[in-house]
């Protein structure tokens, strides 16, 4: 009698494993893509014979059609369909990354860099689109997590991949090798069909303001609970790149922790940060994503104060570091989650891809706002904004819980 239902639950449990597995290859490349450049820059600069500035336009042309077209294309997600995006995006990526490996003009490698952040600029849109419709809401927060650790784990796996290539066939060769990941993933894509959402799958949402286009769209996206966790996600980006970036030379300035030992402590917050990512995934079948969220920053804020104020010795600060990590990674699935709630069905596209936005605008932010407070000689300074920015995305939270409850009807 109960064999039919145990059929279909194992079905729906291999189609959710298969929509995990999927995306988070996708991210995977996708954060490989993203530091391409970093781990063979002064290689690629001897070649082309040109300056770090020169160079670096290839990352600002990545960066910029990135951050414009990751709205857009959650819009062409809801309209085409988050599977077919994401495999374009990714065959797009590819091939402008196979181009930049074999061509001979710096200019044209510049170009090629641009298409490669057009086609990276859906992922955001199209991995959350296509989690939120095929993979059931009991399972939703560790598929979250699952997709944030992969892109993680991209971006820890890549200078090694990038550097292990270079060594055998160059660094053209190894341009060329990595954008067959992207082929490989954009095949296996190919090879699914699109599924309607099991009635098992679905969960309220709220109605946010409707998924239409034009004028319904816009009212959607501009709607305070849509603004708010646009804000969120620009903070706690902003809060987590100053950290990221900065800390081991404010750590130096602030209180003469050695480069050496600042850099433990740095790879301790990256370490724990992916495992927290994990965690926090589990937790959401626990405990509400809210709760986990402004229990996380508020830790993390507690310790980036601690860091600046306090001059601590060497273990002291790898373990407050490492537990700052721990903090913002836990935070993350349930940051993703938040967004999911709030967003109408047949949203998640352009939803995910405005408020996405917000890690690109940060990304600008950070080095305009943290560098004058180290040029200026005011390291300290760096970790209060820290814990200021990440205390302000915790406020966003509570007044985006209020405005959606006060969306709710009566």
């Amino acid at each position: 009698m109960t064999a039919a239902p145990d059929l279909a639950l194992t079905a729906d449990n291999t189609n959710d494993t298969r929509a995990i597995a999927s995306v988070s290859a996708a991210h995977f490349v996708s954060h490989v893509y993203i530091l391409l450049l970093p781990p063979l820059f002064e290689v690629i600069r001897a070649d082309y014979q040109v300056s770090y500035t020169e160079l670096g336009l290839a990352l600002v042309a990545f960066n910029a059609l990135t951050g414009f077209f990751q709205t857009p294309a959650g819009f062409v997600v809801d309209r085409v369909g988050a599977r077919i995006v994401l495999i374009c995006g990714l065959l797009l990526g590819s091939a402008a990354v196979i181009v930049a490996g074999v061509v001979n003009s710096f200019w044209v490698f510049v170009a090629m860099f641009g298409l490669a952040g057009l086609g990276n600029a859906v992922y955001h849109p199209a991995d959350y689109a296509l989690l939120s419709h095929r993979v059931g809401s009991e399972r939703l927060g560790r598929a979250f997590s699952i997709h944030t650790f992969s892109g993680m784990l991209g971006g820890a796996v890549a200078p090694g991949l990038l550097l292990f290539l270079y060594g055998y066939v160059g660094w053209r060769g190894a341009f060329v090798a990595t954008a067959m990941l992207g082929v490989a993933v954009a095949a296996a894509l190919a090879l699914q069909r699109d599924a309607p959402m099991p009635r098992s799958h679905r969960d309220p949402v709220v109605d946010a303001g409707g998924g239409g286009d034009g004028q319904a769209s816009l009212r959607l996206l501009l709607s305070p609970v849509i603004l708010l966790n646009f804000i969120f996600f620009a903070l706690f980006a902003f809060a987590n790149g100053g950290l990221q970036t900065y800390a081991v030379v404010a750590l130096s300035a602030a209180h003469d922790v050695p480069l050496a030992e600042g850099n433990i402590a740095l790879s301790g917050y990256l370490l724990l940060n992916a495992g927290g990512v994990l965690l926090g995934g589990l937790l959401l079948g626990r405990a509400s994503p809210v709760l986990v969220t402004v229990t996380s920053m508020l830790a993390f804020a507690i310790l980036a104060a601690i860091l600046g104020l306090f001059t601590l010795g060497t273990a002291a600060t790898v373990i407050a570091m490492s537990l700052a990590g721990l903090a913002s990674g836990m935070a993350m699935p349930s940051r993703d989650m938040m967004v999911r709630l709030v967003t109408p069905p047949g949203s998640f596209g352009k939803v995910f891809g405005f408020v996405t936005t917000g890690f690109s605008f940060a990304g600008v932010l950070v080095p305009l706002c943290f560098g004058p407070l180290m040029d200026n000689g005011h390291p300290v300074a760096v970790f209060v904004a820290v814990a200021a920015a990440s205390v302000v995305a915790v406020a966003t939270v509570f007044s985006a819980r209020s405005s959606r409850t006060a969306a709710k009807p009566n």
